[in-house]
Formats: structure tokens, sequence, C-alpha cells
């Protein structure tokens, strides 16, 4: 269960970041209060992954959901740039994560 609590967190992460951005710099209160609840839901779930995860794993898988997801809202939803400098990176991210997961004894 340990992973799935990890990867829900992990794409709840990628919902706070996405609402912090179209929060205007909190200046809209229901993206503001969704994006806390989104935050909240997230570190509590990353929190009961961390019960049978080592520390090192489970952070670094979360944030690296975060990141990953984060980059592909950004280009897909925001029209952010997607160079091959910047996919290349990512993927650099993606293999790091599957290194963790495959080192894992949980």
């Amino acid at each position: 269960m340990a992973w799935v609590f990890l990867g829900i967190a992990g794409l709840l992460e990628v919902v706070w970041a996405y609402l912090m951005k179209i929060s205007n710099g909190f200046t809209k209160p229901l993206e503001t209060a969704l994006m806390v609840v989104a935050m909240i839901a997230s570190f509590w779930l990353l929190s009961l992954a961390m019960k049978e995860l080592p520390l090192g794993t489970a952070y670094a898988i979360w944030t690296g959901i975060g990141a990953v997801g984060a980059f592909l809202v950004g280009i897909i939803i925001l029209g952010e740039a997607a160079t091959v400098m910047r996919i290349g990176s990512v993927l650099l991210i993606v293999c790091g994560m599957v290194g963790l997961k495959l080192a894992s004894d949980a």
C-alpha cells in the first residue's frame, strides 16, 4: 500500500503545484483553498508511505512525480516550451525514480 499512497501523494503534488500557479499569487480564493487541501492530502499520504518506505526513496519519488507531472502540465496545459534539453532532463529524473524503485526492498 505504501507505493500506492506515494503515487497518489505525488499526483496531488502536481495538483497543488498547478493550483498554486493558477491562484495568481494566492489572489484567487477557490484555487488557493483547493491548493491547501491538495497540499495537506499530499503530505499526509507521503507520511503514510514513509511508514514502510525509506525516507530518501519516498521523498525522492514524491518530488520526482511532482516535478515530472508539473513539467507535463506546464507543457500540455500551460503551453510551456518542450525543448530537447528540457525533455532530456526530465527523462533523467524518470530514470532516477525507476532506479530507486528497482533498488527498493519494499
